[in-house]
C-alpha cells in the first residue's frame, strides 16, 4: 500500500456487503482510477456460515456453488409437500469459498488495499475519517458495515425476531439422502409452540447439513440445538451411526428497526447494518447482489449511493409478518404451511426476492389471510 491514506472510497468489513462491493467496484471500468481500502479487524480464513439462495439459471457466483437442488420438502406437523423448483435452483455456497475467490481476484488490483484494522469511529466532516487506534484515514465516501448501537436499544416501535440456529454437517454409513432434494421446513419436531423447524441440506447421498432453527425472540443455550439434532437424526431421519464432521451456529436478525435511515451522503450502511438482510425470511445472498449493483449504478450517476435501495412496500409486508411472528410466535408453522400449500413457487420467490407484482402480492396476502394478520396490519399502520 502507498503511503497515502486518503481513498477514494472505504468498505468497513470484509463479509459478504463488503467484499461484494469491492468486486462490483473493481470489475467496472468506471472506477479504474478509484483508490478503494477494506478495513476489517480480522482475516476471513475460517468457514464462519453458509449462504444459500434461489436462481433461475446460470448466476455471476456458479463457480462456488458447492451444491444445488431442484427439489424441496416441506414438512408441517399435518402436511408434506414435495416442491418442484424448476424454473430455479436452490444454491449452496460456503463463505470461505467465497472469501478466497474474492480476495484472489482483489488482490491483483492495485487500486485495492486491505487493511487489518480496529475501525473505532467515523466522522463526518468535508472528507469522512475513519479512525482506528492506531491511525485515521481518510475517504470521499464511506461504505460502513457496522450495526449502529441503537439497534440495541429496545425501541417497542420496532419487532425483532433473531433466527438462530445450530447446524451439524454429518456423514453416515449408509447411504440415506437424496441429493437432489433438500428439506426447506420440517415442523415435525418442536420446541413447545415456538416456531422451530430442521433444515436439512443433503451434500451427497451419505452426508448432510442438518440444522435446528428458530424464529424467536432469545436464544437458547447450545446445549438445546444439540439435544433437537440428536432427537431429529435419530427420530426422524432414523440414523443412528454418524459422524459430525462440521458445526456451524448462527444468529440472523429479522427485524423492522430503519438501518436505512443511519446512511448519508458521506456514508453508506451496507449488509446487515444496511437493512439488506430480508427481514422475513432472513436471507441475504442475493439481496446484496443487487443492492451493490444498485450502488454502482447510483455512483456513476452521481446520486446518493444508498438512493432506491429499499423498497418500502415489500418493508411494510415484512413488519406485518414480523410482527405476527412476535406476537404469535405459535402460529409460524401455520403460516408457512399456508404459504407453500396455497402459492406457486415462481409466486413465492419472486414475492421473496421483492420482484412480485401487486397481483401476486395481494394473492399471497390473501392466502395468509387471518385475525391475527389483520391485527398485525393495523397495529404495523
Amino acid at each position: 500500500m502507498s503511503n497515502k491514506i486518503h481513498f477514494d472510497y472505504i468498505i468497513i468489513g470484509n463479509g459478504l456487503a463488503g467484499l461484494q462491493l469491492a468486486l462490483a467496484l473493481s470489475k467496472d471500468a468506471f472506477f479504474k482510477d478509484k483508490q478503494i481500502a477494506l478495513i476489517d479487524k480480522v482475516s476471513k480464513k475460517t468457514n464462519d456460515k453458509t449462504w444459500c439462495f434461489w436462481e433461475k439459471g446460470k448466476g455471476q457466483w456458479d463457480s462456488l456453488v458447492c451444491k444445488e437442488w431442484g427439489n424441496a420438502h416441506f414438512h408441517s406437523s399435518k402436511k408434506h409437500l414435495v416442491l418442484k423448483l424448476f424454473p430455479y435452483t436452490y444454491k449452496m455456497v460456503r463463505a470461505i469459498d467465497f472469501y478466497h475467490e474474492a480476495k484472489s481476484i482483489l488482490s491483483k488490483n492495485k487500486s485495492i488495499h486491505f487493511i487489518i484494522d480496529n475501525v473505532i469511529s467515523v466522522e463526518k466532516l468535508d472528507v469522512v475519517k475513519v479512525s482506528t487506534p492506531t491511525i485515521t484515514y481518510e475517504a470521499s465516501h464511506v461504505f460502513d458495515s457496522r450495526i449502529d448501537n441503537d439497534f440495541s436499544n429496545d425501541n417497542p416501535k420496532y419487532t425483532k425476531i433473531i433466527q438462530h440456529f445450530k447446524g451439524w454437517i454429518i456423514d453416515t454409513e449408509m447411504n440415506i439422502f437424496d441429493p437432489d432434494t433438500f428439506t426447506m421446513m420440517d415442523y415435525r419436531l418442536k420446541d413447545g409452540k415456538q416456531t422451530t423447524f430442521t433444515y436439512v441440506l443433503p451434500l451427497s447421498k451419505n452426508k448432510a447439513l442438518v440444522e435446528f432453527t428458530y424464529f424467536t425472540a432469545n436464544t437458547v443455550a447450545s446445549k438445546v440445538y444439540d439435544s433437537y439434532l440428536r432427537q431429529y437424526v435419530s427420530d426422524i431421519l432414523n440414523i443412528d451411526n454418524y459422524e459430525i464432521t462440521e458445526i456451524e451456529k448462527g444468529n440472523i436478525p429479522m427485524t423492522s428497526f430503519p438501518f436505512e435511515k443511519y446512511s448519508s451522503e458521506q456514508v453508506t450502511k451496507i449488509g446487515t447494518a444496511g437493512g439488506w438482510v430480508k427481514g422475513s425470511t432472513g436471507y441475504s445472498f442475493k439481496h446484496t447482489e443487487k443492492k451493490t449493483s444498485k450502488i454502482i449504478d447510483n455512483l456513476k450517476y452521481k446520486k446518493k449511493p444508498s438512493n432506491g435501495l429499499t423498497n418500502n412496500r415489500f418493508k411494510f409486508y415484512d413488519k406485518v409478518f414480523l410482527k405476527v411472528l412476535h406476537d404469535e410466535n405459535s402460529k409460524g408453522e401455520w403460516i408457512f404451511e399456508q404459504f407453500y400449500t396455497k402459492n406457486s413457487i415462481e409466486t413465492m420467490f419472486r414475492f421473496l426476492d421483492e420482484e412480485s407484482n401487486l397481483w401476486e402480492e395481494l394473492k399471497i396476502m390473501y392466502s395468509l389471510f387471518s385475525y391475527a394478520f389483520i391485527k398485525a396490519f393495523f397495529k404495523t399502520l
